[in-house]
């Protein structure tokens, strides 16, 4: 396996410094042209601005050669504007590349020329196999433990890198993406599959634990299987198709007419062509490995370039919790209140596992991130806050669970309204935990009213049968009936009594 510490040093500038100030990601594709600004230059940044055009400048390259000069034409007048948007907002740093379609169309070179005079930037064209691996750096980005294989469909090609503990495998491109296979096919999905099935029998070893999906085409292809199921959560991010439901919904989709698909509310119209062709190589991936699941992945190659220019210390923070912790300093009242409130509730979790460590870590980092809604509002307005937020590094159970515990921190021990309903995503157990979570929030609160340094005043321990807080006698008005009443709910949650003893 090669680490990912060596494409890195490809991508990094010689003399590397750390920018403050926004980055900017352009990715010029076969088939859309497309700008992300980064705030900044770390683990969690937001996006400032996330904008594509559909511009097809690999459309009928296998039959001329050439790139689409409409697509061409359009390209560059996105670029142009991208370059505007740059500008304005002061844009320190970034990276601006071109795959497939400027790789290997004739006249690649003379329009790469042109967009870069309308970028006003550099713009270097990826080799196949870097695409890959970039895509893959992406993957992990989003999803650290990822194990399995990476496959990035673009416009024009397929490329694909295994991945396991944070490092890549030998990584492949196919001429595959939708755009090349309706030129090739003539608009004949049995003879797509003829011409995916012969490109792959080249790949060794395509069995693999998960396949991590990347692109366009198969994200509309998660909304399409989420609407069928009738899905709780819509993020698409760690969104997970088993392999059989997987293949049942290939075969529907590569034999509708772009009419049918049209009808498809969840498909924008600008997937209508290269959908049924994104379902035509999943089906023929997922036939040819010991595939088990589909792993949706709204991370690839943009937030691989991204992740890549992060110094070390960057690229180690855990995606989940640093998305947390800054959501923590924003929002609450007392922001080191948090942080407190997790060693001072840590006796209550002693038997949990680096996992569910995480998960109450992020907990308690949101448990203040209402404070300034309405009182009806907070608890279901927080769990929705959360539930949807744009962090990664956590798959959709962890992701309910954490939204559910800042429901309860709010809510107490009310159950949840019918609309609010995971079904699905959390077991009982999970309901359990969430509940605790939640509760043990709630009792920090209502004992230090998020005062920096308040809970140091008392102890909490937790025996067999029950959970005991200990008050100074010179704090014992603190732990008047609201705080009797929270540690009784939260022992209660426990399956044990509360109890204060003063002294």
């Amino acid at each position: 396996m090669a680490s990912v510490a060596d494409l890195r040093t490809t991508l990094q500038p010689k003399a590397q410094v750390r920018t403050r100030g926004p980055v900017a990601i352009v990715d010029i594709g076969s088939n859309s042209v497309r700008l992300v600004v980064y705030e900044s230059q770390s683990r969690v940044a937001a996006t400032l601005q996330n904008e594509k055009s559909i511009c097809a400048i690999g459309r009928d390259m296998v039959t001329t050669g050439r790139l689409h000069a409409e697509g061409c034409t359009a390209a560059l007048e996105a670029l142009s504007r991208f370059r505007m948007i740059a500008d304005g907002l002061e844009v320190e740093a970034g990276d601006a590349v071109a795959t497939a379609a400027a790789r290997d169309a004739s006249n690649g070179a003379e329009f790469i020329r042109r967009a870069e005079a309308a970028w006003g930037r550099p713009i270097r064209i990826l080799a196949g196999e870097d695409e890959a691996r970039i895509a893959a750096e992406g993957v992990m980005a989003g999803i650290p433990d990822a194990d399995g294989l990476v496959a990035d469909l673009g416009g024009g090609s397929l490329d694909m890198v295994p991945v396991k503990g944070g490092e890549t495998g030998a990584a492949y491109t196919l001429p595959f993406g939708p755009l090349r296979l309706m030129d090739q096919s003539k608009g004949d999905p049995d003879k797509a599959r003829d011409i995916v099935d012969k490109g792959l029998k080249n790949i060794p070893n395509l069995s693999a634990p998960a396949l991590y999906a990347v692109g366009g085409a198969w994200r509309s292809f998660a909304r399409v299987d989420m609407e069928e199921q009738n899905y709780p959560l819509h993020v698409l991010q760690h969104y997970i198709i088993p392999r059989s439901r997987a293949l049942r919904l290939c075969r529907l989709l590569a034999g509708l007419s772009k009419d049918s698909v049209r009808k498809i509310k969840v498909v924008s119209k600008r997937r209508v062509e290269s959908l049924p062709y994104g379902a035509v190589v999943l089906e023929r991936l997922l036939e040819a490995g010991g595939i088990k699941d589909v792993v949706i992945s709204a991370y690839g190659l943009r937030e691989g370039l991204h992740f890549a220019r992060l110094p070390a210390e960057e690229r180690g923070k855990d995606p989940l919790v640093e998305y947390a912790r800054a959501a923590n300093a924003r929002t609450a009242r007392v922001p080191v209140h948090a942080h407190e409130m997790l060693e001072w509730t840590q006796p209550l979790f002693e038997d949990e596992n680096s996992e569910m460590t995480r998960i109450r870590q992020a907990s308690a980092l949101f448990s203040d991130i209402a404070w300034r809604r309405h009182p009806d509002d907070r608890a279901v307005g927080a769990f929705g806050q959360v539930l949807t937020a744009p962090f990664a590094g956590a798959s959709h159970r962890a992701r309910a669970l954490i939204a559910a515990s800042v429901f309860h921190r709010y809510s107490g021990d009310e159950d949840f309204p019918q609309h609010m309903a995971l079904a699905g995503l959390l077991d009982k157990d999970d309901e359990k935990r969430a509940l605790v979570l939640g509760l043990a929030w709630r009792f920090a609160f209502s004992l230090s009213a998020s005062a920096a340094g308040a809970l140091a005043h008392h102890r909490l321990r937790m025996t067999p049968s029950k959970v005991i807080l200990e008050v100074p006698t010179r704090r014992e008005a603190i732990a008047g009936e609201p705080v009797q009443k929270r540690l009784g709910e939260l022992a209660d949650a426990l399956g044990r009594k509360g109890e204060i003893l003063v002294g």
